[in-house]
């Protein structure tokens, strides 16, 4: 048998590497028809703020040539809802869930934290920083690399969970960001957020998403997402989970060959529901294939020899 496990934290070992991103899986349970939750590495659940969010006006969905822009707007039930309601089921099902936090200030992400981390059932915390800090005159957290130490830093306090720090890619170097969540107490970096983009319709000059712009997502952005994860990888010396246009095990195999330790599977699940199981087995088989007994012996193998050198 191909060993899969995969360790991103003390207490977080995976039994796989492949992991559902958040806002592509709702609470887990939609998809329970599809596939079974336990047999994922994790599940990341959708945004969850201290209160419910209705999120942005329709249309908020645009389909592109290979991805799809959302400007969604974070809409979720809540922390208390999906406490009460969502989390035990999960439990019940056996899935390892990973909590997505999103706040408007410091404090939102700290009270936040803080009840996840009083949480029976949840595996660790994921923080989404590519949210503007209101305080701070609409400053996102996650291209301030002060901003970020200081989220990171004061979360950090308040919860003993592994800690995932996921990030955008819509700044200048990435690297700086990664650098400042690690050293301020990040166990893992998850990257990367969506890419800022926008669509228009020619022919009533107006833009096809209510919001203007929206977040790219999709195989187009597989590319720009694999040089982010691979500078980041070099840059820090804790564990990496990648994304981005992730369709298939080769895809997911990418990513674990320029260092990340795990992969989040996003858009393709509206695709292929039961993609990150089928994407967990096909990287099992490849690696049979392979003669390779451990995906941790693959992760991060890439060769330095210039392309097209098959020496």
């Amino acid at each position: 048998m191909t060993d899969l496990t995969t360790n991103l934290a003390p207490g977080l070992v995976l039994k796989n590497p492949v992991i559902t991103a958040s806002g592509t899986f709702g609470y887990g349970r939609e998809y329970e028809p599809y596939l079974d939750l336990a047999a994922l590495g994790a599940l990341v659940t959708k945004g969850l703020s201290r209160r419910p969010r209705h999120g942005n006006p329709p249309p908020r969905i645009v389909e592109t040539a290979c991805g799809m822009l959302n400007a969604i707007g974070l809409a979720n039930i809540g922390i208390d809802a999906f406490l009460e309601r969502e989390l035990p089921h999960l439990r019940a099902a056996g899935a390892t869930v990973i909590v997505n936090l999103f706040g408007e200030t410091l404090e939102d992400y700290v009270v936040l934290a803080r009840q996840a981390g009083d949480a029976a059932g949840v595996a660790a915390v994921e923080l989404n920083i590519s949210c503007p800090n209101v305080k701070a005159g609409g400053v996102h957290f996650g291209t301030d690399p002060k901003l970020t130490a200081e989220l990171v830093g004061r979360v950090r306090t308040v919860c003993p969970l592994p800690l995932i720090v996921k990030l955008t890619p819509n700044v200048t170097d990435v690297t700086t960001i990664a650098r400042a969540a690690a050293d301020s107490g990040a166990d893992c970096l998850s990257l990367i957020n969506t890419l800022t983009g926008m669509a228009v319709d020619i022919r009533r000059r107006r833009p096809l998403l209510a919001n203007v712009t929206g977040g790219l997502s999709g195989p187009a952005i597989k590319p720009v997402a694999l040089r982010l994860v691979h500078e980041v990888v070099r840059t820090v010396d804790i564990p990496v989970i990648g994304m981005g246009g992730i369709t298939s095990a080769a895809d997911a195999l990418e990513f674990l060959l320029v260092g990340a330790r795990a992969v989040q599977v996003g858009t393709y699940n509206f695709v292929d529901p039961a993609a990150a199981v089928g994407i967990a087995a096909g990287i099992a088989a490849f690696l049979r294939t392979e003669g390779i007994d451990s995906v941790a012996d693959y992760v991060g193998t890439l060769r330095p020899e210039r392309a097209g050198n098959n020496r």
